[in-house]
C-alpha cells in the first residue's frame, strides 16, 4: 500500500444531514447496531476502521462515531449511485446513534423509496 493510500484510510469522515429524506437515504437499518452511508471518493477496504463526525438535523453538536466499513460503492457504479462507504457503528456506541436516527425516521423506516445502498 502506498503512503497516499495509507493516508486516505486515516482521517475523519464528516457527514451533515439536514432533512429526513437525506437521513433515510443514508441510514442502513439492517446493519447490526446501525450504520450510515457516507459519500466519499477516498479509498477504503471492507473492515477498515473509520471515525466519523455526524451533524444530524436539529442536534446542537456533532456526534463522534467510530465504526468499520461494511459496504463500498465504487466511483462509476451502475445506476448513477454515489461513490462512498457504508459504516457500521461500533459496539461501544451501544445503539445510541441508531436509536437517535430511528427516532428522527419514525414512520419512514418502512418506506420503499430507494436508498444509497438498497
Amino acid at each position: 500500500m502506498s503512503e497516499e493510500q495509507a493516508g486516505a484510510r486515516q482521517g475523519i469522515l464528516a457527514l451533515t444531514i439536514k432533512d429526513k429524506n437525506a437521513l433515510y437515504a443514508a441510514y442502513m437499518p439492517t446493519i447490526r447496531n446501525g450504520g450510515l452511508f457516507i459519500p466519499t471518493t477516498r479509498s477504503y477496504g471492507l473492515g477498515d476502521e473509520v471515525f466519523m463526525l455526524l451533524q444530524l438535523m436539529d442536534e446542537p453538536e456533532r456526534i463522534p462515531i467510530s465504526g468499520r466499513v461494511v459496504w463500498i460503492t465504487p466511483k462509476g457504479a451502475a445506476g448513477f449511485r454515489s461513490a462512498g462507504v457504508g459504516v457500521q457503528f461500533n459496539e461501544e456506541d451501544a445503539g445510541v446513534t441508531k436509536a437517535l436516527i430511528e427516532s428522527y425516521l419514525s414512520g419512514h423506516l418502512e418506506s420503499d423509496q430507494p436508498t444509497h445502498t438498497m
